[in-house]
């Protein structure tokens, strides 16, 4: 049985407006998100034990980093690449959900501010993803500590490269404890718009426009990312990766009313038949990005809850067996 739309995320859609896509330059998409971030509906952020902006070095370059401690102590370390269509999104427009995850998740998080297209289109934010992750892992004294776990999450676009990066670290290290992909973009070949490839997964039709994120979006935003490059590679299409196989254990939300849906779905599946551990989240009436929309929806409160603790217990397993 399909579930309808949560009646909330209804009410809140019509006011998700960009304009016409084919007008919007990447300012403009950037100060929008900026702007939803900043609104008075939103709820207050609440207050961590400590954050802090610093850099760590990167491939051209430092990469801005925002730092939220929840607790004094040691704790577990999670890198959090941020959302927005690689174009769009940066440490403010995220600030609330990271928050909230280091605070439920008991863990250190390391937002990451890769470099963004079309200034720097890929494999730049992969670059400075991988970059950031290995610099954390390898010193973990000056973030959760020394001796913890260290786990990786994103969502959207950042869930994308998060993906990537978890890939690229089960060859080369650092050891990962766990991947938290919330609605993941996992296929961008032929741009969005390769019939061929869409009908693989059927919501790219269901839901192409009328959600907040549409296609159009999407084909303007990958566009903008991979700019002359393969977008069959890996890298930017973590579900054609040649194997997925020792990956560490996985939370992958979707949303129903959401474009990318059948492709994470997808990603989960190809996880699972690898011998991933896989935890799966559908996101039964929501829609692309819901965990923004937490304080304008008890439902939306409710999945975004169950999807943190998801995490966390991987997380918790992971420090457990360290100390064994």
């Amino acid at each position: 049985m399909t579930t309808p739309l949560d009646p909330h995320l209804a009410q809140i859609l019509p006011m998700l407006q960009y304009g016409e896509v084919a007008q919007l330059t990447p300012d403009a998409w950037r100060g929008f998100l900026r702007a939803l971030a900043s609104s008075p509906a939103n709820p207050p952020p609440p207050p961590v034990a400590d954050v802090r902006d610093t850099n760590v070095p990167g491939p051209a370059g430092t990469i801005p980093v925002r730092v939220y401690r929840s607790a004094p102590g040691p704790q577990p370390t999670v890198l959090f690449f941020h959302g927005g269509g690689w174009v769009g999104g940066d440490l403010d427009t995220h600030d609330l959900v990271v928050r909230v995850l280091a605070l439920e998740l008991e863990c250190t998080i390391v937002a990451v501010h890769y470099r963004r297209p079309p200034e720097a289109p890929f494999p730049a934010a992969y670059d400075d993803a991988l970059e950031a992750t290995r610099h954390v892992a390898t010193h973990l004294e000056e973030f959760g500590g020394a001796g913890q776990p260290v786990a990786i999450a994103g969502d959207s676009s950042g869930a994308n490269l998060a993906a990537a990066v978890t890939f690229a670290c089960t060859v080369e290290g650092p050891k990962l404890a766990a991947q938290l992909l919330l609605y993941p973009v996992t296929d961008v070949a032929g741009g969005f718009k390769d019939e061929a490839v869409n009908a693989r997964f059927p919501s790219r039709q269901e839901n192409a426009t009328g959600y907040f994120v549409t296609k159009e979006l999407t084909q303007w935003s990958v566009g903008h990312y991979v700019s002359g490059g393969s977008d069959v590679d890996p890298r930017v299409s973590p579900l054609r990766a040649p194997s997925l196989a020792d990956l560490p254990p996985a939370v992958v939300c979707t949303a129903q009313y959401d474009l990318l849906r059948d492709e994470g779905r997808a990603y989960a599946a190809a996880l699972r038949e690898a011998g991933v551990q896989v935890v799966e989240h559908l996101g039964d009436g929501l829609v692309h990005a819901y965990l923004a929309m937490e304080g304008a929806s008890p439902a939306v409160g409710a999945e975004a809850k169950r999807v943190r603790a998801s995490f966390k217990t991987l997380i918790a397993h992971a420090s457990r067996a360290s100390r064994d």
